[in-house]
């Protein structure tokens, strides 16, 4: 499975859902009839989606096991995944693309050798998106790295690493 959106709320009465997606255009998620929704924890439970629009950089969608706002209120945070068998095939090397869920757990490494932590999230921040790195030294300590060309220097899912333009000190 690979991890699309999230609900976030419900939107009205009427058993409607709001959701935001992980796709790269706001309306990826519009594509697949069927969405599995779950906690992230391996238990999905296949939903059928009967309508879905777009409202700016959000989705809502109608649910048919969703009857009510009562409904829609107990999906509220759970993610919305796609087998990966449904998803367009991407190159072996990772350097076609990827997708977020991929990079995830990944290794960040400097230029230097130096390294900086595992990837444990993206936020999407409007105008690039943003690694978010915590390292296993200092399980505290997360560090926010730019997601864009001039930083990411190679993204290599076969060595579970990526290697970035970024100083220990930033």
């Amino acid at each position: 499975m690979v991890v699309m959106g999230q609900i976030i709320s419900p939107f009205g009465v009427l058993g409607w859902v709001k959701v935001f997606p992980f796709t790269e255009f706001v309306d990826g998620l519009l594509d697949y009839p069927v969405w599995w929704v779950g906690k992230g924890d391996g238990k999905w439970r296949e939903m059928n989606v009967t309508e879905c629009n777009v409202h700016a950089k959000m989705l809502t969608a109608m649910l048919e096991q969703c009857p009510d706002r009562t409904a829609a209120m107990m999906l509220s945070g759970m993610q919305i995944a796609i087998p990966r068998n449904q998803l367009p095939v991407l190159s072996d090397s990772g350097e076609d693309g990827y997708y977020w869920s991929d990079i995830i757990d990944l290794k960040v490494v400097n230029l230097q050798g130096e390294e900086l932590g595992n990837v444990t999230g993206l936020i999407e921040s409007g105008s690039s998106d943003v690694l978010q790195v915590r390292s296993l030294k200092e399980s505290k300590s997360e560090r926010l790295i730019p997601f864009v060309d001039q930083v990411v220097v190679k993204v290599d899912l076969k060595a579970c690493q990526i290697i970035v333009d970024w100083g220990l000190d930033y």
